[in-house]
């Protein structure tokens, strides 16, 4: 089924503010666990993301918020991938494609040099989706998220 046409990428707006910690909350009670980095980000898009020149967009299904992604400001040429997700029971149609595909060509109208990323091996589907768009496996350092066994990064 093509959904070109019915999936639109929205940026944040403040009104969506809690679409992002839904979005998130049950991918990661479905995957994982709740960290505590997750909750701050999470209770507060704007100040964690936002306000450190970061960026949040929103995949748009049938006038309903369906998917999300952030770009976290590492520094003034590298971001990070983050808090992808997709709501349950409509993966599989291509969001989170669409929602890649955006994020890869907001970094180049930003002149953002590389984009990194951290996730888990058990997740198939989603490092499938990070290999078909360039991104490649990089040294893994302690600490940053319990749940991530893999790095990978894309120079853009």
């Amino acid at each position: 089924m093509n959904l070109d046409n019915k999936i639109t990428i929205i940026p944040f707006s403040p009104s969506l503010k809690e679409e992002i910690k839904i979005l998130n909350l049950e991918w990661l009670k479905k995957h994982f666990r709740v960290e505590p980095k997750d909750e701050l980000v999470l209770s507060d898009p704007q100040g964690e993301i936002i306000d450190k020149g970061g960026m949040i967009f929103y995949a748009k299904y049938n006038d309903k918020i369906v998917g999300t992604v952030s770009l976290l400001k590492i520094d003034e040429t590298t971001f990070e991938l983050n808090k992808m997700a997709v709501t349950d029971g409509i993966q599989g149609l291509g969001i989170g494609q669409k929602l890649m595909e955006h994020s890869l060509k907001i970094a180049k109208q930003k002149t953002i040099k590389k984009l990194i990323l951290y996730s888990n091996r058990k997740l198939l589907p989603a490092i499938y989706l990070y290999k078909k768009f360039g991104f490649v496996e990089v040294p893994l350092e302690e600490g940053v998220y319990e749940r991530a066994n893999i790095k990978m990064e894309k120079i853009i």
